[in-house]
This record gives C-alpha cells, structure tokens and sequence, in this order.
C-alpha cells in the first residue's frame, strides 16, 4: 500500500477508535447489577445483539463472535494484502492443528473443539490429519503435524503432543512477525512468545517437570535467554523469579506471586502500554494492527466481566482479572 491508503486507511481507524471501550465504561460495566443491564450497555455502545440463543453463555459468544468478525471485516475493507496479520491469527491455527491432531483418537463433534478466525479452513485441518496428507497446510506446519499425529499414536501422551504444537506456533507467530515488517507486530509477538515461555516454565516448576522437558518445551525467545530459564525452572519457582529479576519482565515477578490469573493480566496490559504510541502514526500499517489488538484485548475484558455476572463472582475479584484499555 502507498502512504496515501495507509492515510486513509488509518484515518478511518481514527474515527473507530472513538468507538472503543475505554477504562470509564469498564468500570460502568463492572458495576452492572445482572446481565440484562451489561448487555444494554453494550448495546448503547454499538454492540452487536444476537437474535437468538440457547443459553446466556451461547448469547455472550455469539456477540462476542460477530464484533470480532466486525473487527476483521473492517480492516479487510482497508488493506488489500491481509496476510501482514497473520500474526494475530496463527494462533488459532494451531489450536485447530492441535484439535484435529487429538479428534483422530476420539469421536469428539467438530463444532465443539474448532475455533473460528484462523487462516486456514479447519475442515482443511482435519482432512489433513484425517488422511495424512499434510501437502495442502503451510510449508513450515506440515512436518510438526506429522510429528504431533505420530507422537499422540505412538505415545498417547496428549502433554508431549500439546508441547509440540504450542512450541511450533510460537515460532510461527515469531516468524510472522519478522515477515511483517510492522514494529508493532514484532513488540507484540515478543511480548506473546515471552509471556509463553514463563507460563510453560511456571507451570512446569509446579507440575514437577525436569530441566530436560523444560528446555525442549520452551520457544526460541528475542527478550529471554531459555537456557536460564529451564535453569532457573528446574532449581524451583525462586530462582525463576530470580532471573526475571534481572530481564525486562521483572515487574511480571510480583504478578506471578500473586496468581496465575494476575500475571495473565499483566501481560495483556504489557502489550496495550506498548502499543498505544501507534494511536500518533499515521502513515504506517501500525495503527491498523494496534486497533485490532485493541479490540481483542476489549473483546476479552468483556468476556470477563459478563462470565463474572453469570457465575456470580464478586466484583473486586472480577476487577482484579479486566485488562486496561487502549484508550
């Protein structure tokens, strides 16, 4: 794209930016009494309301859904080359790998393990896996699929083959990025990849997993050195805050202190604060990609607060969990 449809195109994001959820909203709708109330509050902002439902969750992901195809309808209406976001949806891709891999030993319905808002089909995904012909995925997941279809028949370990594809789509979401050639998409795929490799350092701390298992599941990371890290993870959760003490994550230490569910907010913030200087960039595709950002990040706020409300939770516990928003 010229500079001229960058302008345009990020003028256009300007307008919807006015349209996002700020943190005085938030707060609104965290003080929402039921969820007929959040879900008028939505509404008056826009919010898509589905027709019909079976269950107030099936009502929340379907409004959730339609404003992330909102989200996604836009931008294609602005870019002409879609692949530069790739990044934001490879994940997606191998969940559905990873969900296709594991239905070829169960009898799990489709509808119930695929997610939507990838780049590839998911029926592709499963055709793939069903008849072993990987030729039709993307050159760089067609040998970790086979690898994860043949550990899970081999093996039957779901941990081992979940490891394999979660530490191929971190390296893609890297790749992605650096093909990209957008700031703001590299600073997000770091900051995810670094984010992943604590929580699989974390968790492997506590579930008693040896350094040799730690290392091989971490992902190649710009920010981390891994081999401190599996280090650090196998002496125990100490020596992990130890060492990201002395990174660029040590304000992740107390987060993680706190609870896993804390630090999950902190990194979603980490991203947000990283990416609101795009809102004075206005001949770059950085806006584009910080506005969906946004929107997930708002999507997933949301999601938060109404599962609180269905669930009954109380509002300081489901106030500690909402992330801050991009504007």
């Amino acid at each position: 794209m010229t500079d001229n449809q960058y302008y345009y195109a990020v003028a256009r994001i300007r307008s919807r930016e006015l349209g996002l959820l700020n943190q005085a909203f938030i707060d609104q709708l965290l003080g929402a009494k039921s969820i007929e109330e959040a879900m008028r509050l939505l509404q008056d902002k826009g919010w898509h309301m589905p027709d019909s439902y079976t269950t107030e969750s099936d009502r929340i992901e379907k409004m959730l859904a339609s404003e992330k195809q909102k989200t996604w309808d836009l931008i294609a209406e602005l870019v002409d080359d879609m692949s530069v976001f790739d990044v934001l949806l490879i994940e997606n891709d191998y969940h559905n790998l990873k969900a296709a891999v594991k239905k070829s030993l169960t009898s799990v319905k489709h509808s119930e393990i695929f997610s939507s808002g990838g780049t590839i089909d998911p029926k592709v995904m499963e055709e793939a896996v069903t008849t072993r012909d990987f030729s039709p995925l993307p050159d760089e997941m067609e040998p970790v699929a086979e690898k994860a279809l043949d550990t899970l028949l081999h093996t039957h370990d779901g941990q081992l083959t979940d490891i394999i594809i979660d530490k191929a789509a971190l390296k893609a979401i890297g790749e992605a990025a650096k093909r990209s050639g957008s700031p703001v998409l590299e600073l997000y795929a770091r900051l995810k990849i670094a984010a992943a490799d604590i929580k699989i350092a974390v968790r492997a701390v506590k579930t008693g997993k040896d350094k040799k298992f730690i290392k091989e599941a971490l992902a190649p990371c710009d920010t981390l050195n891994t081999e401190k890290l599996a280090e650090a993870a196998g002496e125990g959760m100490d020596s992990i805050y130890d060492y990201l003490s002395l990174t660029d994550y040590s304000d992740a230490v107390p987060e993680l202190k706190k609870s896993p569910s804390a630090f999950e907010r902190w990194c979603d913030n980490l991203i947000i604060r990283n990416i609101r200087s795009e809102i004075s960039h206005p001949y770059t595709i950085g806006p584009l990609a910080a506005y969906i950002i946004a929107r997930e990040n708002e999507i997933s706020t949301v999601r938060i607060v109404l599962s609180g409300l269905i669930n009954d939770l109380p509002e300081e516990s489901v106030r500690e969990r909402a992330r801050e928003m991009y504007v």
